[in-house]
């Protein structure tokens, strides 16, 4: 069967990303059947796992306000994934017009689409690279031309860390993006754990794992996840379930209370001091 029109020729098909899941599961159509099966499959084992999806999804939209009300004006969305409802600079741009973004994957399904939706943005762009190279992300053209590295950043990373295992060393990776950010920036993390689940978390990673995909899932305590903000201070309410940290109203949060703390969340704020000790 031909290959779809807006599939690039580099796409394994045959191989389920779980970047395209994501897509499936927050309703999107840029998916494979090997994306639809390994999503049904982990939604099997943990019934409701659409709603900690869109449950994330909302807690990027109050992370992206509330950068804005700090007064940051450009934004580095690490993992940014295929283009949905309320991407980034949607919201950015909304509150602020002049921010800038920079998004940043390896999914050449999440590049390519980003790519047709920002053609006509010249504040927003999207560098095709792994999280893992944070140095080459930031010397990038697209980066050189729209973040300041001298000016705070908004740094986000949603439902990433999880995918770096701890032999590939997580919190010196975040060492390095902490070290790059002026003073007063902000960085966010949502991360899956295990601290509020039992056998169905278990079930579900064990299937991301029959599957072959190379995105395989590192569980994290709560504490672990507290060390990813090494550089920066956790704002109130500190690190929460997803549906937790200053929701607005019931679509911030899921109707399931296990679905709210299947992944933790906060914002951290580098202060003067951990900027000082950059220096």
């Amino acid at each position: 069967m031909a290959q779809q029109r807006w599939v690039p020729l580099d796409v394994d098909i045959s191989v389920p990303s779980m970047a395209r899941t994501y897509d499936y599961m927050l309703g999107g159509a840029h998916n494979f059947a090997v994306d639809r099966e390994i999503g049904a499959q982990i939604e099997q084992a943990m019934p409701g796992l659409r709603m900690a999806a869109r449950v994330n999804r909302a807690f990027l939209s109050r992370v992206v306000r509330f950068m804005v009300d700090q007064g940051i004006r450009q934004f580095l969305d690490i993992g940014s994934g295929i283009p949905t409802l309320a991407n980034v600079h949607q919201v950015a741009q909304a509150a602020a017009p002049e921010c800038r973004v920079v998004y940043v994957d390896r999914d050449p399904v999440a590049v390519a689409h980003s790519e047709l939706m920002l053609a006509d943005n010249d504040r927003a762009a999207i560098v095709r690279a792994d999280m893992r190279d944070p140095e080459g992300i930031l010397a990038s053209p697209q980066a050189r031309r729209l973040l300041d590295l001298d000016e705070p950043v908004g740094l986000l990373m949603l439902l990433m860390l999880h995918w770096i295992p701890d032999e590939s060393d997580p919190l010196g990776l975040m060492t390095r993006y902490g070290n790059a950010l002026a003073a007063g920036s902000c960085l966010a993390i949502s991360h899956v754990t295990d601290d509020h689940q039992g056998e169905n978390l278990v079930e579900a990673t064990d299937a991301i794992q029959r599957s072959k995909s190379p995105d395989q899932v590192a569980l994290r305590t709560h504490a672990q996840v507290s060390e990813l903000f090494a550089g920066f201070e956790l704002v109130e309410p500190g690190l929460v379930g997803c549906g937790e940290w200053r929701p607005t109203g019931p679509a911030d949060i899921a109707e399931l209370p296990d679905m709210n703390m299947l992944v933790y969340a906060g914002v951290g704020r580098k202060n003067l001091a951990s900027a000082a000790e950059d220096d």
